[in-house]
């Protein structure tokens, strides 16, 4: 037989073999597109072709684990504006608590259209282009208010003070969100991360982790302003759900230089990646940290929480953490326009212990990540709610800038004062960094005192 011949049986084989694994691969593919022919044709109502590959993916993920999932297109567009901390729209912190209720204005961000249009904390969407808010779900009228930036959109606004409602026009831009807030609000409403009651202790409150989240707390520190000088810091990551690992990374990398910050094992436990430290930190170490955690605390937040603690970098202070070390990669479906969220891998602490909490875990086995002994400070559930209230209240930012762009928006705000908030796990992460403080001031008195002295043992010399 000729050579040439050879050659073709010999690559029609391998491509046949290819296609048979392939085939077997997929020999369950042909079954799902069966049944969803059937339901199409058979079912007692009509069902969108759209609605039943969603489910599938959905009813297929969700037999994985808790936090494999399918994410929708309008789903997967929130998820990016959330981890890209930017998205097209007016610039307002929004809550809608029942259907029938307006959309509430929590408050404008400072330097957005909605900010420069005058909308004020606290008032009442009873509109977005005519259409009304009342018997609208919260993730729904958010999708009215987001858009292309450039577009323009309407809001019929009903303010206490104000007789009647009334339109204003905004045209959306990008608006950027911040990742790290602060413990007040300055008169321009920019955040002070000073501790009101102690301005020497920096308290940071990181609602997520972000693209933008380590370049935010870097910049708290590098300020050469005279109001920073911080000597101890609060960070705040309770009720914080996680985001990305380079982030999560980039913050650890802030406060420790050297050693391990987290570790991913793959399938059957195989070592998948490592993270290390660089040389150098941001932050110097000798500056006494505390880290508020609560079960609330998960994922990226939980890595930062372990590794600090492991590194002896800072304090842990609340309730154990979530339990949730697990990695989810998100893989492009549809062309990008869909993705499925699978679990790939598990974070490790850099002590080599487990951060997941399994399925059947009990309290007794190692998970999460512990406050340190002495530390644990459970927070009750109204507490909690009591807690989110007082600090929900505290920032919002009610002035109203001078250069609005309707005059019958320019109206005043009125100022109301920060008020103390009765939080038991705050407290106990100030009264220690107190105590730290008070330690470094009587050393510094000691030194000075001894330097003192040998300054007049030379004069007497």
């Amino acid at each position: 037989m000729p050579p040439r011949n050879l050659t073709i049986i010999f690559f029609a084989a391998i491509l046949s073999l290819i296609c048979y694994h392939k085939a077997e691969r997929n020999r369950y593919a042909s079954s799902v597109a069966d049944a969803m022919g059937l339901v199409s044709e058979y079912y007692v109502e009509e069902v969108d072709s759209r609605t039943l590959f969603e489910n599938a993916m959905e009813g297929m993920l969700s037999g994985l684990d808790q936090y494999s999932a399918y994410i929708s297109p309008d789903s997967l567009n929130q998820m990016n504006a959330s981890l890209d901390q930017e998205f097209g729209g007016v610039g307002v912190e929004v809550e809608k608590k029942e259907p029938d209720q307006p959309l509430l204005i929590l408050s404008p961000l400072v330097g957005t259209p909605a900010y420069r249009a005058g909308i004020q904390a606290g008032d009442r969407v009873l509109a977005v282009d005519g259409e009304r808010m009342i018997g609208m779900h919260l993730n729904d009228a958010v999708k009215l208010m987001r858009g292309k930036p450039g577009s323009a959109i309407v809001l019929t606004i009903e303010r206490t003070g104000r007789a009647e409602a009334f339109d204003v026009k905004i045209i959306r831009e990008v608006i950027t969100v911040d990742s790290v807030l602060g413990d007040t609000r300055r008169p321009d409403g920019s955040w002070d991360f000073h501790l009101e009651e102690n301005p020497r202790i920096a308290y940071l409150r990181l609602t997520t982790f972000g693209q933008h989240t380590v370049e935010e707390v870097a910049k708290v520190f590098e300020s050469t302003d005279e109001r920073q000088g911080y000597e101890a810091i609060i960070m705040d990551l309770r009720g914080n759900a996680g985001g990305l690992l380079d982030a999560a990374v980039g913050m650890c990398d802030l406060f420790i230089d050297k050693g391990r910050i987290v570790s991913t094992n793959g399938r059957n436990g195989v070592l998948r990646s490592s993270y290390d430290a660089t040389t150098g930190v941001a932050i110097p170490t000798e500056i006494p940290m505390v880290v508020l955690v609560n079960n609330f605390s998960a994922s990226a937040s939980e890595i930062v929480a372990a590794c600090l603690q492991d590194h002896k970098r800072a304090i842990i202070v609340g309730e154990r953490t979530w339990g949730k070390g697990t990695v989810q990669n998100v893989l492009d479906l549809e062309g990008g326009q869909s993705a499925l969220k699978l679990t790939t891998a598990t974070y490790w602490r850099p002590s080599g212990k487990n951060i997941h909490r399994s399925k059947d875990a009990t309290d007794e086995e190692a998970w999460g990540v512990q406050p340190n002994k002495g530390f644990e400070v459970a927070l009750p559930e109204d507490m909690l709610e009591a807690v989110y209230l007082k600090r929900r209240e505290r920032d919002r930012f009610q002035s109203t800038p001078e250069d609005t762009e309707t005059p019958a928006e320019n109206e005043e705000a009125p100022a109301t004062e920060t008020e103390t908030i009765d939080d038991p796990q705050l407290r106990r992460a100030i009264n220690y960094l107190k105590d730290r403080l008070r330690e470094k001031d009587a050393a510094t008195q000691t030194a000075l005192r001894q330097a003192g002295e040998l300054l007049q043992l030379g004069v007497k010399a």
